[in-house]
């Protein structure tokens, strides 16, 4: 019980991960030493953001498990501090803690929209749908100050260019104008993340999100506004919110999403530490059994990165939740083939300034 409450201790207010450990990549270990100085901010952990300018910002994947192969990200890092987050790990190439900085320490990448821009313009570029927020959450609440995001819609509308975004943000609604007028021309959906109706276990989870009941309400709001909206119940994390998995679907599906996926829990690299740590804190009386779920999942081992599997697992309890989500989208109506987003409509726009032609 002592080696808990040292560790709850450490857990900076509103931040999902517990400690700060250094990333794989460097050299030297970093441990906090309470020197007996109290300060006025004890336990609070300040947002920093700094200022990447990219030369490009259009993501290629060859992935065969994925539907995209593109994908943009408006930052690096995210203040919603969900401890599963399979994207801590990419702060370790950035000579940061894929812990606490991670979610505290932050890049916007304010130029993006131009960027895009001009990486659309390119008379060798083929357009395909884009995807957003499949890596770190592009309605993070940094969002609001910076703007991004709104930015890179503009263009993709412009354009008549097909989006996908996934989301945990509310702040989303601010862009129904935009979303809206895109998917009247069938070149825009959202899907939702919603992993536990239950609100305890979510703020301790995933801090700074959304509250469940929430997000309900975007999916209802987007739904309202023409949105193609899927509920998604990921990540599902055995022993502890696996059992809500036809609560969720049955309560998207009331807000007025139309379709549903589920994916399992994935700890890639430092995730693994960090949702155990986690875990042992906030519920020590189940930590054992959720980390022996997530081994069966994956060969005996914590995280398994083979195409195919990765975001399902495999065995006999990845099966069952299988079956469980096939059932759960015909008994609620969300099994229906989701139309393709337009590509055929794409144009690229002329520049403030050109020459119109006159044919």
């Amino acid at each position: 019980m002592v080696e808990t409450q040292d560790l709850r201790r450490g857990q900076a207010r509103g931040r999902g991960a517990i400690s700060n450990t250094v990333g794989r990549f460097e050299p030297y270990a970093r441990i906090a030493v309470d020197d007996g100085w109290d300060t006025p901010e004890e336990g609070m952990l300040r947002t920093e953001v700094a200022v990447e300018v990219p030369r490009k910002v259009i993501t290629r994947n060859a992935s065969p498990d994925v539907p995209f192969d593109r994908s943009i990200n408006p930052y690096r890092g995210c203040e919603h501090g969900c401890v599963y987050c399979f994207a801590r790990p990419g702060h370790a190439w950035l000579g940061m803690s894929p812990g606490q900085d991670f979610e505290s320490r932050l890049i916007a990448r304010p130029t993006a929209p131009q960027v895009l821009e001009d990486e659309l313009r390119k008379k060798s570029y083929r357009p395909d749908v884009l995807a957003i927020g499949t890596y770190t959450d592009p309605y993070q609440p940094i969002e609001k100050t910076y703007g991004i995001m709104r930015g890179i819609l503009q263009v993709l509308r412009d354009f008549h260019h097909p989006v996908s975004i996934v989301t945990k943000g509310s702040l989303i609604e601010r862009d129904i104008d935009i979303l809206k007028e895109m998917a009247a021309d069938g070149l825009a959906r959202v899907g939702v993340s919603v992993t536990t109706l239950d609100p305890q276990i979510s703020r301790a989870m995933e801090p700074r999100v959304p509250s469940p009941k929430r997000r309900l309400l975007m999916i209802e709001r987007l739904a309202a506004a023409g949105i193609p909206v899927t509920v998604s119940a990921a990540p599902m994390v055995p022993a502890l919110t696996d059992h809500e998995l036809e609560s969720i679907l049955k309560a998207g599906k009331e807000a007025g999403a139309t379709s549903a996926t589920a994916i399992m829990l994935r700890l890639p690299l430092e995730v693994a530490p960090l949702f155990e740590e986690w875990a042992q804190v906030h519920f020590p009386d189940r930590a054992n059994r959720i980390m022996n779920r997530v081994r069966e999942l994956h060969g005996g081992k914590l995280y398994e990165a083979d195409f195919g599997t990765r975001m399902t697992g495999q065995g006999i309890w990845a099966q069952q939740m299988k079956q469980r989500l096939t059932i759960a989208r015909s008994r609620y109506g969300l099994d229906g083939v989701r139309m393709p987003l337009r590509r055929d409509l794409f144009l690229v726009p002329p520049r403030k300034g050109d020459q119109m032609s006159l044919f």
